[in-house]
């Protein structure tokens, strides 16, 4: 099979199209990719990285209110459309994957023309700009939560089929997630992170509620700060506590994060998708906290999907202090049943079938092609 892929902007978009091609890699061996990227986006660097032929165009989105800087997007879009026709024709895929991010935009765009059959991943509750866009265009739409399907009354074929990501992480080593945070196996372990990045109300909450860590026996805390926020959140946590517990670790990334979250018993962070697709593929109890400076609020939406199943406890940001946070987790910690519960609920939102479903489909598409 040959299969173009594309999206990028945030990890969000580009480690599912990532899964996708693994998926295809252990099911359709020899297969061949071309990943189409924007030259400033994320996937710049991470796409080589992943050994994945590597091809960009200059594209920018576009701005929600009135700008002379949309007038220079459309001419970068009416480009990139060109661009990519030409990368399609050299390369002449079977199928062409779009996983969202204003990249994918010209290049989905630029198949549907050409007559190469595409499918477009949505990853979030709220479809973003570019996926509603392009689900006029495509054969198919794969939505990420069960439900949204009604969000693209104009496309031909809407799929239900979870986050490829979950099918990433779904057989993530335990064992090795113990080792890499040094805690003895089998240990209780809540697990703050605020994204890749990191994020500054989390952190604050972070450093709020080290104090009262000590009430929780035997459960080890890990704060991941994102490099920004390292040095600031240990420093404070060292000057409240006076020395570094053996029941708190800081660290600045989690290179493996898979296997860590198959360690994990309760989780706190942000709501992005992809995140969401990895914790209820392994089944994991969360506490969410959107990120409010995101397109159409997707994340609340996201975290209020698993409020609703009972897989999650909810706080919006601008209610977040360390003693709120710190009387959830304690609440799900000291309570076996309630974790049980939202572990189960967690599992039930999972896909961990995913990638394999989307492979299926573009498997239909490719067929589809060579008629």
């Amino acid at each position: 099979m040959r299969v173009v892929l594309s999206g990028g902007g945030t990890g969000g978009h580009i480690y599912p199209a990532v899964a996708v091609a693994r998926q295809i890699e252990k099911e359709e061996p020899g297969s061949e990719f071309l990943y189409i990227g924007g030259k400033r986006g994320l996937e710049s660097k991470l796409i080589p990285q992943e050994e994945l032929p590597f091809e960009s165009i200059d594209i920018t989105g576009f701005r929600r209110s009135l700008s002379a800087e949309n007038v220079k997007t459309i001419l970068r879009f009416l480009q990139g459309v060109k661009t990519s026709k030409r990368l399609l024709k050299e390369f002449k895929p079977d199928v062409v994957v779009g996983t969202g991010g204003y990249v994918c935009g010209p290049v989905v765009y630029a198949a549907s023309k050409l007559g190469i059959p595409s499918l477009i991943h949505e990853q979030n509750a709220i479809p973003g700009l570019t996926n509603t866009f392009l689900s006029r265009y495509v054969e198919t739409v794969a939505v990420s939560f069960e439900g949204s399907e009604s969000a693209f009354p104009k496309a031909r074929k809407v799929l239900y089929t979870g986050n490829p990501r979950a099918t990433t992480v779904h057989h993530a080593s335990k064992e090795r997630g113990f080792a890499t945070l040094g805690v003895p196996m089998g240990s209780k372990v809540v697990l703050v992170v605020g994204g890749s990045r990191g994020a500054k109300a989390i952190n604050d909450a972070m450093i709020d509620m080290a104090g009262h860590l000590s009430r929780l026996k035997d459960v080890h805390f890990v704060y991941v700060t994102g490099d920004t926020y390292f040095e600031q959140t240990r420093s404070a946590v060292l000057e409240q506590l006076g020395t570094m517990p053996n029941y708190l670790h800081i660290l600045p990334y989690v290179h493996n994060m898979p296997e860590v979250l198959a360690s994990t018993s309760l989780i706190v962070n942000r709501a992005g998708a992809s995140f969401l697709a990895e914790t209820t593929s392994l089944g994991i109890p969360s506490i969410l906290i959107p990120s409010p400076n995101v397109t159409n609020n997707h994340q609340e939406a996201n975290a209020r999907t698993l409020e609703k199943a009972g897989a999650s406890r909810m706080i919006l940001e601008p209610q977040l202090n360390g003693e709120k946070l710190f009387g959830a987790i304690e609440q799900i910690m000291t309570d076996p049943g309630v974790r049980r519960d939202m572990a189960e609920a967690s599992r039930t939102l999972g896909k961990p079938d995913s990638a394999e479903l989307i492979v299926e489909e573009l498997r239909r598409l490719s067929a589809l092609r060579r008629k």
